[in-house]
């Protein structure tokens, strides 16, 4: 099984919907960067910390900001240095996104205290979707790699316990809140997603 997840599951920043949506040069306008607090002049630096397949760093990184990715699963996190590899050798100018994304391996619970981050983003394994068979698929080999994250609770706690400005939370649209957090300050849309977005006092 760990076999087919390998051979199908890539980290791809150059080609594919990644690739199209940098080379749009659209994503300034999208919602993440709006929950992030991206602003003109204002540059926070950001903690991706359950960084996954790498895109949304990937985006942020692609607007000019350092940001540091946290992936615990053995698996994932050398999917996901392979795919920072291949963008890094793909030209100059990807070469200078990704020089701006700093990879670390380890539990972020542990990571996140050791640094200093202006905002934290946290993007949990979500309940089930029904989705298109595309996403589907996609979903079921993360999830085989990287199992449930029970303790995304926990993890959001220690994030707004640590981030200087926010902490922003992605979750799908249409899905309970995690039990026990306070309410966000605000929420952000997209198309099937939200971001609870907390803003530091």
């Amino acid at each position: 099984m760990a076999k087919k997840i390998q051979e199908t599951l890539v980290c791809d920043f150059v080609g594919g919907p990644v690739g199209h949506r940098f080379r749009s040069g659209c994503g300034r306008g999208q919602a993440l960067p709006k929950a992030i607090g991206l602003k003109t002049g204002i540059n926070p630096i950001v903690v991706d910390a359950t960084a996954g397949l790498g895109r949304d760093s990937f985006l942020l990184a692609s607007l000019g900001l350092h940001v540091t990715l946290i992936e615990r699963n053995k698996e994932m996190h050398q999917h996901l240095k392979l795919g920072l590899d291949k963008a890094r050798n793909a030209s100059d100018e990807y070469r200078e996104i990704i020089d701006r994304m700093t990879l670390l391996y380890g539990d972020a619970k542990d990571i996140i205290p050791t640094l200093e981050p202006d905002v934290i983003l946290v993007d949990p394994m979500h309940p089930e979707r029904k989705k298109s068979a595309l996403v589907k698929k996609e979903m079921r080999l993360i999830r085989e790699i990287v199992g449930t994250d029970p303790d995304a609770k926990e993890l959001i706690e220690i994030a707004l316990n640590h981030a200087k400005k926010r902490v922003v939370l992605k979750w799908p649209m249409k899905a309970d809140s995690i039990q026990g957090l306070r309410m966000p300050s605000h929420q952000i849309t997209g198309k099937s997603t939200r971001y609870d977005v907390f803003i530091q006092n």
